[in-house]
């Protein structure tokens, strides 16, 4: 006979099977129809570059609909992080409809931004959904937001490793249990499979040609990451900035109509589109075409800006234009090959913004092959800690070394005051 201990296990692995099969495949499914979105309406408004002067307008529809009917998901990934360290009521389902209607009409009227917020909480809020239906409790409900990031950033850039680890690392200095971390591969690649089963297709990458490290490889490995890290740091605090100062604008939905007509009077008087929407193109070309060494300088003040007036996207596609960008205007003066440099700055940018060096390496390898992995770690890890204790994510705890090291420091200077 079986055990009635044995069968309450095997239920209970079944259940949670279900809920990663129901939450990989929604979510999984709402980022195809992202991906599918975003690419016509980048196809779109290259067509059409005089859309960009309605990016007001957009602004305005974005900043109405969250003042009015989603002030409760406005927080955005943040609100998934605090819900996630003191669990309060559940993450409304209106946030995925919200965030994938401003993402699309920010990318339509020419915004710069990402995708990988938008992925992420559509995925969670999805998640949540499931709390109340399978009767979990806080501790449980915290594994659902974690298989909500997971899925999410799986499917939208086809990284199912990275992705559920991502989703680990980002809370990693809050409680995780072993179950979530099961639970988020598996979500990941039930997510992952689903943008495959969709037949929307992923960015592919390529390093070529990764030379055997040594001393002198590693002595240009090392500042080099360095100024990864300072990237990152730079784009942290420009978000944050452009937030703050917005925020003086006292009426929630004027603040991207400001900021829609002065990106687009900017966009005007630069005469370029290249730093709007995500940037894929400049990504790609950067990792055989050397770039220019202010693009990643611009994609920092545009992305920035868009995000702080109020427009709705991610942060993450932007991070990757920043890095591959830094990284193929520094192959003029460094001896690796540009791709190398260029993928390195992919991954090193991110991994210093969001505090996830692991996920950030494994995401690398995924990307661009394990031939490449010593070297996608060493600068994963060094922009990392030279990033600052500030990152995207106003409410993610940040612990471990790099926190005692940046403490420490801080001591040293009110002493020396």
């Amino acid at each position: 006979m079986i055990s009635e201990k044995i069968i309450k296990t095997i239920l209970l692995s079944l259940k949670w099977i279900l809920i990663c099969v129901l939450i990989g495949f929604f979510s999984g499914s709402a980022s195809a129809s992202l991906l599918v979105a975003l690419e016509w309406v980048a196809d779109y408004r290259g067509e059409n570059s005089w859309i960009i002067w309605f990016l007001p307008i957009g602004g305005l529809l974005i900043g109405l609909s969250y003042h009015y009917y989603g002030s409760s998901a406005v927080r955005g990934n943040n609100l998934l992080l605090e819900e996630y360290e003191t669990p309060k009521k559940t993450i409304p389902l209106k946030m995925a409809p919200l965030v994938l209607f401003g993402t699309i009409i920010t990318h339509l009227f020419g915004g710069s931004a990402g995708r990988e917020g938008t992925a992420v909480q559509m995925g969670g809020s999805i998640a949540d959904q499931f709390t109340g239906f399978f009767k979990l409790d806080n501790s449980d409900r915290k594994t659902m937001i974690i298989l909500g990031i997971s899925a999410g950033f799986a499917s939208v850039f086809g990284t199912p490793l990275a992705g559920a680890l991502f989703a680990l690392e980002v809370l990693y200095f809050s409680k995780v249990s072993y179950k979530s971390i099961i639970l988020s591969f598996l979500v990941a690649y039930i997510a992952y499979f689903t943008v495959e089963i969709w037949a929307v297709k992923h960015t592919h990458y390529s390093i070529p040609v990764v030379p055997d490290i040594n001393i002198n490889i590693l002595l240009w490995i090392i500042p080099i990451s360095i100024l990864f890290g300072l990237a990152a740091m730079l784009f942290s605090r420009s978000t944050h900035f452009w937030g703050t100062l917005f925020s003086k604008i006292k009426y929630p939905p004027l603040r991207p109509f400001v900021g829609g007509i002065l990106f687009a009077i900017v966009i005007y008087f630069l005469g370029t589109t290249k730093y709007l929407g995500l940037g894929v193109p400049i990504i790609v070309n950067s990792f055989s075409t050397p770039s220019v060494y202010y693009d990643f300088l611009a994609k920092i003040l545009f992305t920035g800006f868009t995000l702080g007036a109020g427009f709705k996207g991610g942060e993450v596609t932007p991070l990757f234009f920043i890095g591959a960008t830094l990284g193929s205007a520094l192959s003029l003066v460094v001896p690796l090959p540009i791709a190398l440099l260029a993928g390195m700055g992919f991954v090193a940018v991110f991994s210093g913004a969001t505090h996830t060096p692991i996920a950030c390496t494994i995401m690398g390898i995924e990307l661009f092959g394990i031939q490449s992995a010593a070297y996608i770690g060493i600068a994963c890890f060094i922009a990392y800690l030279a990033s600052g204790s500030i990152g995207i994510y106003h409410s993610q705890i940040v612990r471990g070394p790099k926190y005692h090291l940046y403490q420490k420091l801080k001591r040293k200077k009110l002493d020396n005051f």
